[in-house]
């Protein structure tokens, strides 16, 4: 096992893994930037080192200070959380050659996994079922239109190296295809420096639902269930929660089946999610996978009561899986909480937290790394709390959800807390029809 572990991640998630690592017996090292010097990852870490400016190209972007701190405390071992360096193949390499277990997919896995129109052709072979759309990337518009002519209107632009919904384009009819695969490739040559663009048929009345998988280093996968994504605005994700409403025994028996199988194919070692999109008829495509641990891993832990990053941590010391699949027994919803005004487009609203009272009772658990007199810094992801409330049933989750929301008080800055409030009483969402597309007609009041 490994004796200290270095965090390449900041906020909730590196808060997450030291907890982890410290009812393991296992040292950490956090990283931090000049602008998160007074984070709570910071102070109970065991050790800390700052590794550059506020600009993430300047610290936790930076490989080299990174690199150096891990050798300067002697760490054997990195997590990089999620977001950030945690699906890069080329920090992944260098930990390698470098004598530092990544704590995560190989780079090799990443290189397959990473790119989306890799990723998909991939999974063709594995025998997972792929959108119907391009071979690869799209060379011309010319060939973009005539592909969609074959596919069929509607159809969606995507960027190969997005995220975040950017160069992403939703075509309707033919008219309006040379504009929206223009603008798509510009977006994404801006936001990623990379304008390769493939297409796929949209799927009408969608929902995202992902499969939480785990790989070994011997070969051994197992599937951990699913999760519901599909409240999303702008393709961020803002409420998830397990057991999908949306879901049979029998389509969780095929979906874990088709994501143990893309697990295999790869030989995946680590915590992943195998991301699919299910349309009304309840037919799933793959859409990507997600080679590190979620932003919303905490809704699988609750409702099999297994440690995700505890896992994570025994894998990449060679401990073998058991390579059972699991099945939720409880329910569980959580709420990304952002520092953001949602009477106000969602503008996040970055500032000094003045009070803040976090709810607490039976079923309730609140990832955060933040407190009263945090300043929350404007330089990152403006999420800055996970509420996840777990009970026998789904209705009792979103009553404990309602009344820990009513208890959950942050003043100083504006939060989303109002809006998920709000959600918790839709119609649509308590009787759990909602899709993706939910978020374009929620009226915020």
């Amino acid at each position: 096992m490994f004796k200290k572990i270095l965090i390449a991640n900041r906020g909730e998630i590196a808060l997450r893994i030291i907890r982890t690592c410290r009812e393991m017996g296992i040292k950490t090292v956090a990283v931090y930037s000049t602008a998160d010097r007074d984070s709570l990852h910071v102070r109970f870490a065991d050790e800390a080192v700052c590794i550059g400016p506020p600009p993430s190209k300047d610290s936790y972007l930076k490989i080299p200070n990174i690199m150096a701190a891990a050798e300067i405390t002697n760490a054997d071992a990195i997590h990089p959380g999620y977001g950030f360096l945690s699906e890069n193949s080329k920090f992944s390499r260098i930990c390698q050659e470098n004598g530092l277990k990544f704590i995560g997919a190989t780079p090799e896995q990443i290189d397959q996994m990473g790119d989306k129109a890799t990723a998909k052709e991939t999974m063709k072979r594995a025998g997972v079922p792929c959108i119907p759309g391009s071979e690869g990337l799209l060379e011309s518009l010319e060939q973009a239109e005539r592909l969609a002519e074959e596919v069929g209107y509607p159809i969606m632009l995507k960027a190969t190296a997005g995220g975040g919904g950017k160069g992403m384009r939703a075509v309707w009819k033919k008219e309006d295809l040379k504009k929206s695969y223009e603008d798509a490739i510009a977006e994404a040559e801006a936001s990623f420096g990379n304008s390769g663009m493939y297409m796929e048929k949209l799927i009408e009345e969608p929902r995202h639902i992902e499969i939480q998988i785990v790989g070994d280093q011997y070969g051994t996968v197992c599937h951990l269930s699913e999760r519901d994504c599909s409240i999303q605005r702008r393709h961020q994700k803002l409420t998830e929660e397990t057991p999908s409403p949306f879901m049979t025994p029998q389509l969780r028996d095929a979906m874990g089946k088709a994501a143990n199988k893309a697990a295999k194919f790869i030989n995946y070692e680590g915590a992943g999610t195998v991301e699919f999109l299910v349309d009304k008829n309840q037919d799933f495509y793959f859409m990507e996978m997600n080679t590190r641990i979620q932003v919303e891993h905490p809704i699988t832990e609750q409702v099999i009561d297994y440690d995700l990053i505890r896992e994570q941590i025994k894998v990449a010391a060679g401990v073998p899986i058991s390579g059972k699949n699991y099945e939720p027994q409880l329910h569980s919803i959580e709420c990304r909480i952002n520092a953001e005004d949602p009477y106000n487009g969602f503008r996040p609203s970055p500032g000094k937290i003045t009070s803040l009272h976090a709810p607490g009772g039976h079923g309730v658990r609140l990832d955060t790394h933040v407190y009263a007199g945090y300043t929350i810094p404007p330089n990152y992801d403006s999420m800055i709390a996970k509420l996840i409330t777990t009970a026998q049933t789904r209705d009792e989750a979103i009553d404990k959800m309602r009344r820990a929301l009513d208890e959950f008080v942050i003043e100083g800055v504006k939060t989303t807390i109002p809006f998920h409030r709000q959600l918790m009483d839709h119609p649509d969402y308590i009787a759990g029809n909602y899709t993706t597309k939910f978020m374009e007609s929620f009226v915020l009041k």
